[in-house]
């Protein structure tokens, strides 16, 4: 009996200059996707980054407010690491985001305003590879990002946001998921991946009330972990994983 093969990962497209990559956390980019987004800007490419919440509820000791401007400060570091200068919080609450036209109409003005040919988000599925169960956040999140790709181009969707000088744009060619159970493409990450490491070292504080580990040590294994892995389904180089929908 023959072994099953196992599918392989294509390359992501390359032809776009602009990417906006929108998530629910500081932190939601660190853990596996930095690898790609330093790549991407190597190549000259702009990404800039809009978070929905702060992660003013992401560490059990601090109170939110204390929290709140600890891990922006974190997060702007982070994104500095692998290129990213841009980096902008839409102030909904973390740990109860909610999917519904609200958010739909802040991402689609962040579409706007960047107007991106690439929206890369992170996995808005129940849960991760049908094993642990996703936060309530990023499924809003992720799956708010789909639908606004198409608001952002739609006149007639929002039209509070042209008013506001925001014109529609419909120039999203596709949305990358990180994170996903089926992902479909895949980046390089040799390149970037020393720097990923780095840019997840960047949110010391999360990492130190996260685990009692070496914060270098845990931020290394698991990106090095997850870049190996996927590297199986690309040509045995370590890579960072996405399942891409066109538009």
């Amino acid at each position: 009996m023959t072994e099953p093969t196992t599918s392989q990962l294509q390359p992501m497209p390359d032809d776009w200059r602009r990417a906006l990559a929108v998530v629910a956390h500081p932190d939601d980019l660190e853990y596996g996707c930095a690898a790609a987004i330093a790549s991407w800007t190597d190549a000259g490419r702009e990404v800039a980054y809009v978070l929905a919440t702060r992660g003013e509820a992401g560490i059990d000791t601090l109170e939110p407010a204390k929290c709140a401007a600890l891990r922006e400060r974190e997060q702007r570091a982070s994104a500095a690491v692998v290129g990213v200068d841009q980096v902008d919080f839409l102030d909904h609450a973390d740990g109860v985001v909610e999917y519904g036209p609200a958010l739909r109409r802040d991402i689609a003005a962040a579409i706007r305003r960047h107007r991106p040919e690439l929206v890369i988000t992170l996995n808005h599925r129940d849960t991760w590879g049908g094993t642990y169960w996703n936060t309530p956040d990023h499924v809003a999140v992720g799956r708010a990002v789909l639908d606004a790709a198409g608001d952002a181009g739609n006149r007639w969707i929002f039209p509070e946001l042209t008013e506001r000088g925001l014109a529609p744009w419909d120039g999203v060619r596709w949305v990358a998921v990180a994170g996903s159970g089926n992902p479909t493409h895949a980046v390089d990450a040799a390149g970037g991946l020393e720097r990923a490491v780095a840019s997840l070292l960047a949110h010391r504080t999360y990492i130190e009330a996260l685990t009692d580990e070496d914060p270098e040590t845990y931020a290394r294994g698991l990106l090095t972990g997850f870049a190996e892995e996927t590297g199986k389904r690309f040509g045995d180089r370590p890579a960072v994983a996405f399942e891409l929908f066109a538009r």
